[in-house]
C-alpha cells in the first residue's frame, strides 16, 4: 500500500474515532441531525428553554443581559446534569421598557402563541419535559400563566418553570448596595462572568439607579406603570461595587440549581401521570366523583 494512502487511512480512522468519542454538546444548535436523537435519549427527554429579554440594563450592561445570563447558567447546569439546551429566547414581556432604546416588545398574543408553538416543536422533537429557565423578572407572571394554560388542552409534554430565586446563600460574598432590582451590583457581577467584555463600568456614574418614588399607593394595590414610576431610567440599584468574585459565586450557584432541577424533572413521574389523568377526566367532568 502506498505511503500516501496509508497516511490518509490513518488520519481518517483517527478522526472517526475522535468523533465517536467526543461528548454530545448540550447546545441544541451545535448538535448534528444524527446526534440529536442520541442527545434526547441521553437527556431522558428533558430540555431547557433559557428565557430572557432585550431591554436596557442601565448605562453599562448589554441589552441582552437576561438572555445571556440565562443561557450561560442553563448550559453550565446541563453540563453537570445532561439536558438539551434550546438557543437564547427573548420573546417575552417587556412593555415597561418600550421608552428605552433597543427594547423589543412583542404583543401579548404573539408572546404566548410563539412560546406555545416553540414548546410544541420542542415536544415534537422528543422534549417531553421542558424546563423554562427564566432570567427576566418581567416574565414571571407570564410564565406562571403559560404553565397553567397548558391544562387547556391535552399535551404531549409537561412544562416546568425554573425562576431565579433569592441570592441569600451560605458563603456568598457580602454586597455593598442598600438595594438592587435591575442592573445593580449582583446582575453586573454576573455579566462580568458570562460576558465580561460587554460590561462598561466607566459609564456607571452617568445615570442614577435610585428609586424615584413617584407613586403613592397601598402595597396591595397594583398598577402596570409602577416600574416606570420608580425607575424610569430602567436601572434599579448601584452597579459600582460589582465584582467578579460575587458574579462567579452567583452564576455557579444558579447553574448548580438548574442541574438540581434537571435531576428532579428527570426523576418526576408524578406530574406527567397526573397531567394525563387530568386530561382524561376533563373530557367527562360529570363523571368526576367528589
Amino acid at each position: 500500500m502506498p505511503t500516501v494512502i496509508r497516511r490518509f487511512l490513518i488520519v481518517a480512522a483517527t478522526a472517526s474515532l475522535a468523533a465517536a468519542q467526543s461528548p454530545l454538546s448540550v447546545k441544541w444548535e451545535d448538535l448534528t441531525a444524527t446526534d440529536f436523537p442520541k442527545a434526547i435519549e441521553k437527556a431522558q427527554g428533558t430540555c431547557l428553554l433559557p428565557f430572557g429579554i432585550l431591554e436596557k440594563h442601565g448605562p453599562h450592561l448589554p441589552l441582552g443581559t437576561d438572555l445571556i445570563n440565562a443561557r450561560w447558567a442553563s448550559v453550565h447546569g446541563a453540563e453537570q446534569e445532561y439536558a438539551v439546551v434550546f438557543p437564547e429566547y427573548y420573546f417575552g414581556q417587556i412593555f415597561e421598557a418600550k421608552h428605552q432604546p433597543g427594547t423589543v416588545a412583542y404583543s401579548a398574543r404573539l408572546q404566548l402563541d410563539l412560546l406555545q408553538e416553540t414548546a410544541e416543536e420542542m415536544a415534537r422533537n422528543g422534549c417531553k419535559k421542558i424546563v423554562i429557565v427564566n432570567g427576566h423578572g418581567g416574565n414571571n407572571s407570564m410564565l406562571q400563566y403559560f404553565a397553567q394554560a397548558q391544562l387547556a388542552a391535552p399535551r404531549e409534554h409537561v412544562i416546568y418553570v425554573y425562576q431565579l430565586g433569592g441570592r441569600a446563600a451560605a458563603g456568598r460574598p457580602a454586597t455593598k448596595s442598600s438595594f438592587e432590582m435591575h442592573a445593580g451590583e449582583s446582575e453586573t457581577s454576573a455579566v462580568m462572568v458570562s460576558r465580561p467584555e460587554l460590561v462598561r463600568m466607566d459609564t456607571v456614574p452617568s445615570e442614577s439607579g435610585a428609586d424615584q418614588r413617584r407613586l403613592n399607593l397601598p402595597p396591595n394595590l397594583y398598577t402596570g406603570i409602577w416600574w416606570y414610576a420608580r425607575f424610569p431610567n430602567h436601572y434599579a440599584g448601584d452597579a459600582a461595587p460589582a465584582n467578579k468574585e460575587l458574579g462567579e459565586f452567583d452564576m455557579k450557584a444558579w447553574a448548580s440549581g438548574i442541574a438540581g432541577a434537571i435531576r428532579a424533572v428527570k426523576a418526576d413521574t408524578v406530574a406527567p401521570q397526573l397531567q394525563n389523568e387530568f386530561f382524561e377526566r376533563a373530557k367527562k367532568p360529570l363523571g368526576t366523583k367528589p
